[in-house]
């Protein structure tokens, strides 16, 4: 199961959970091999390239499988003829928080705030192109406000400045900012999913607070290369969607902030395609380009 990332990320937890559950449904060792580099390209292209007999599957993830296409002024792969999709198998919902210094305590707050005064609020990010970058881009298009773009090399320097208030809201993960959360160092306004969390069922989602259409999720989910028999996808789908019915899997993806989804190939590589399509858009109106 190739990671297009280092260990220790989102996609390399999930990919060693479902990894562990498929090496006891098939009585075969399924290796997690991690191949970072270039937001997910490196190690997509290689499943992508992979000999398409079953034994090369790949843990998608929204970045390489639906933003970079329209990041990037080239790929080395396709994300919808290179690819054929298993099963969705997780969602993350980004949480945004601001510094106790801005004085809304909602999102409807917020956006009055930002209209008022456009151009005086910053929002960090992970990097031009990182899930808490598009996130914030969606939220000014379809609200209509200028909140400044700070993008920082990685979630973790983004994080000590919001603390800081040197930038005053962030689209964070959640296992990342929830400790800030619990100890009042950040307050939280609502969740990016369009539906409330499974993890954090207080926290309202942005679409409820009044704007209508908004939803941006980090996800997770196997693919396997374009040419693999419709017979092993069925196989590799009917055990992927049997390990995200198992309670403790379920309680194992929910404790680290997942929500498990499963669906079916088509409803996946459907789901793939108005991912691509939203983001293409995002992009191409924000007017974002890689670093």
């Amino acid at each position: 199961m190739i990671v297009g990332y280092p260990p220790g990320g989102g996609t390399d937890i999930v990919a060693r959970m479902m990894a562990q559950k498929l090496t006891e449904s098939f009585g075969h060792i399924v290796v997690v091999d991690n191949r970072g580099g270039a937001t997910g390209n490196i190690g997509t292209e290689m499943a992508a390239r992979a000999t398409p007999d079953g034994y090369t599957i790949l843990m998608g993830n929204v970045a390489p499988n639906a933003i970079n296409v329209s990041l990037f002024k080239k790929i080395p792969f396709d994300p919808v003829k290179d690819f054929a999709p298993i099963s969705l198998v997780a969602l993350t919902p980004n949480l945004l928080v601001v510094h106790p210094s801005v004085p809304v305590k909602n999102v409807k707050d917020l956006i009055v705030l930002a209209k008022a005064k456009p151009g005086m609020f910053n929002y960090a990010s992970a990097g031009i192109g990182s899930s808490s970058h598009l996130a914030g881009a969606l939220f000014g298009i379809l609200t209509a406000t200028n909140i400044v773009h700070v993008p920082y090399k990685g979630g973790g320097p983004a994080m000590v400045d919001v603390l800081s208030g040197q930038t005053q809201l962030y689209f964070a993960t959640m296992p990342a900012v929830m400790p800030h959360v619990k100890s009042g160092k950040l307050r939280p306004l609502a969740v990016t999913t369009s539906t409330r969390s499974q993890t954090l069922p207080e926290f309202p989602t942005i679409a409820e607070m009044g704007v209508a259409g908004y939803e941006a999720a980090t996800w997770y989910g196997l693919l396997a290369p374009a040419q693999v028999p419709q017979a092993v996808i069925a196989r590799l789908h009917d055990e992927a969607v049997k390990i995200l019915a198992v309670a403790d899997m379920r309680v194992k993806l929910t404790s680290q902030g997942f929500e498990p989804v499963g669906g079916t190939p088509d409803q996946f590589a459907i789901y793939i395609k108005s991912e691509i399509a939203k983001w293409g858009k995002v992009i191409r109106e924000a007017g974002i380009r890689p670093e």
